[in-house]
């Protein structure tokens, strides 16, 4: 069916939606001043000397809520809306309100002392949000800037897709330069090529106004060039792949992964293998919770007992400070004692996947959560109670716990290349494993009982031995993690093994993709590469105190827009768009009927 452009006004817009996300805005740009983030992120330099992470974190909420205020779906069968003037003066008039609620937030902040109720509402806030400049200048600048912000929002939808995209792309690019400064920095110095990383960044941090200009040229020239989203082709393209073809990819980029993993620690610097380290353990638990969680439909809280487990396993064989049993053995990977030392940490996480498996069995949804939840609680406790400390060390925990050894090599904490290797390691044989499991018999039996657990049942799958296999499976990979986890510290204490663990997990594996692997690897390395850990650093490590709020408002965002993760499995995208696909079904087959009968 033809779709023919309706020709609109530049006054013909839904001005309640207008108003509704101007609002929207100015109250995120106070919500954000009030908490305290412009004020600490404003340490860290973007663009140097004319951006900051403080204000970058205010400037973009005009520019999206002004895209979000004049965005109109396009919808089947129906005439496409005109892009034009329209637009504009939708993004102008949005970013104008939010800038008049910013200024009025600005204004009472300025003339009432709010630090009764919101502690870092100050007179060092002020000055920094009115430029330096009084507040009858600086709220005229905010007016000015948000709606012009909000204008570029809206003309976001004007501009031609290849131009669109390389704008995006550009802008983009410098932020993603800027943000891995500390690790471009460190390769560089590794490879003694301080030069260029000189010229690309400033000494007080972030990039340089001529790198700024190269990189965004560089960007955006390579997005004119390219034919449309280059990371949705390859996943088509891969999608496409069958029999001979996508195992020859498959060995192709298995050993490229190889060889990456292999150099990769060899050119980096401590800090960025200790970031990549932290990356790898969190990853290594998240592919075991996805297992559970996105392969057989298990929610499970309290996945961070299973780490827990590992990690005292491995400190009571190993450590001579263990308060009950000190069987000192020695975590050596080429030797018998090591195995020994693994092969009982992988018997104790089993043992304790089927005790907690077991009770949960006939639950289903919240109940399994919350029963699940009560668990991890209960271990942790456990450990940190005056009733086990004579066994495992209470509040005090286990320390001493010696390096693991490879041969002559040494593996601990002060040498975070040995962790990395051994990390991929585990990681390399995490993902072999999901992914045999998730092209077997019990791959499909999981899907089958994530789908409905009645409909599998009655079609022969023995669901409480397929529940109990996921529980147990994800147990050991999480004890992996933990055993790793207690060599790298050399320490292990019950504070380690919080429910927020578990739930960073969990937030990994939804953001990333359930069911996914690839996805899980890229929520790995955007949540914990970025923000960090509970206790971990990221490459951010001014959001320290901001991680959690940002995590919650990443969950709700990929909920609601897009609810199969950033790379998500084929099936799982099905699954979750089904009624799209049928609707798309049905429409193309009433217009073959349409042309048919003409």
């Amino acid at each position: 069916m033809n779709q023919t452009v309706t020709r609109r006004s530049a006054t013909d817009l839904d001005w309640d939606r207008v108003r509704r996300w101007g609002i929207y805005a100015g109250l995120t740009m106070a919500f954000l001043s009030s908490i305290g983030m412009v004020e600490n992120l404003d340490k860290r330099i973007i663009v140097d000397p004319i951006l900051s992470l403080g204000f970058l974190a205010l400037l973009w909420v005009p520019v999206a809520f002004g895209y979000a205020a004049t965005y109109e779906e396009a919808k089947e069968g129906m005439a496409a809306p005109e892009k034009g003037e329209r637009d504009l003066v939708g993004g102008l008039v949005t970013g104008l309100i939010g800038g008049l609620f910013f200024v009025a937030f600005i204004a009472i902040a300025d003339a009432v002392d709010l630090r009764g109720v919101f502690p870092r509402i100050g007179p060092a806030l002020i000055d920094l949000l009115t430029f330096d400049r009084g507040v009858a200048i600086g709220s005229l600048l905010w007016l000015v800037i948000s709606g012009l912000l909000g204008m570029f929002g809206g003309l976001l939808h004007v501009l031609p897709d290849r131009v669109r995209r390389a704008v995006t792309n550009a802008l983009a690019a410098v932020f993603l330069v800027a943000l891995v400064e500390i690790a471009v920095v460190d390769i560089f110095e590794s490879l003694r090529l301080t030069v260029i990383s000189d010229w690309i960044y400033a000494k007080n941090g972030g990039v340089t106004i001529a790198g700024a200009v190269v990189i965004a040229a560089l960007a955006a020239l390579s997005s004119v060039r390219s034919e449309g989203d280059a990371v949705v082709r390859f996943r088509t393209r891969y999608a496409t792949m069958e029999g001979d073809e996508r195992k020859r990819f498959n060995l192709i980029a298995g050993a490229v992964a190889v060889v990456l993993a292999v150099v990769l620690p060899m050119i980096l610097g401590g800090l960025t293998n200790e970031l990549l380290a932290n990356v790898g353990l969190f990853l290594l638990m998240a592919l075991g919770l996805n297992l559970v969680v996105g392969y057989a439909g298990l929610l499970d809280l309290g996945y961070v007992a299973f780490f827990a487990v590992g990690a005292y396993t491995t400190a009571i064989l190993t450590s001579p400070l263990s308060p009950k049993w000190t069987p000192m053995l020695t975590l050596d990977f080429f030797s018998i004692e090591g195995w020994v030392v693994m092969v009982v940490v992988v018997a104790v996480a089993a043992l304790s996947g089927l005790v907690v498996g077991t009770p949960v069995i006939r639950l289903r949804g919240d109940y399994l959560a919350i029963v699940t939840l009560g668990f991890g609680e209960i271990v942790r406790i456990l450990f940190l109670s005056d009733w086990l400390a004579p066994a495992f060390g209470g509040a005090q925990g286990i320390r001493n716990i010696p390096a693991a050894v490879a041969g002559p090599v040494e593996i601990n904490g002060t040498k975070p290349q040995t962790i990395f290797y051994v990390v991929v390691v585990f990681v390399g044989i995490a993902i072999y494993v999901a992914w045999r499991l998730y092209h077997s018999r019990i791959g499909r039996a999981w899907a089958a009982l994530r789908e409905d657990e009645d409909v599998a049942e009655a079609m022969g799958v023995e669901t409480t031995k397929m529940k109990l296999l996921a529980f147990i499976t994800g147990a050991i990979l999480a004890s992996f993690g933990g055993m790793i986890f207690a060599v790298k510290v050399g320490s292990v204490f019950p504070s380690s093994f919080k429910l927020i663990v578990s739930i960073i997990v969990l937030v990994i594996v939804i953001v990333g993709g359930m069911g996914s692997i690839p996805g899980v690897v890229v929520g790995s390395l955007v949540l914990i590469g970025i923000l960090g850990g509970p206790t971990q650093p990221g490459l951010l490590a001014e959001f320290g105190e901001f991680k959690l709020l940002i995590y919650g408002a990443l969950l709700v965002f990929m909920m609601l827009r897009r609810p199969e993760g950033l790379w998500p499995s084929v099936q799982r995208q099905r699954e979750l768009h089904q009624e799209e696909i049928l609707q798309d079904a049905w429409l193309k087959a009433e217009a073959a009927d349409e042309e048919g009968k003409r």
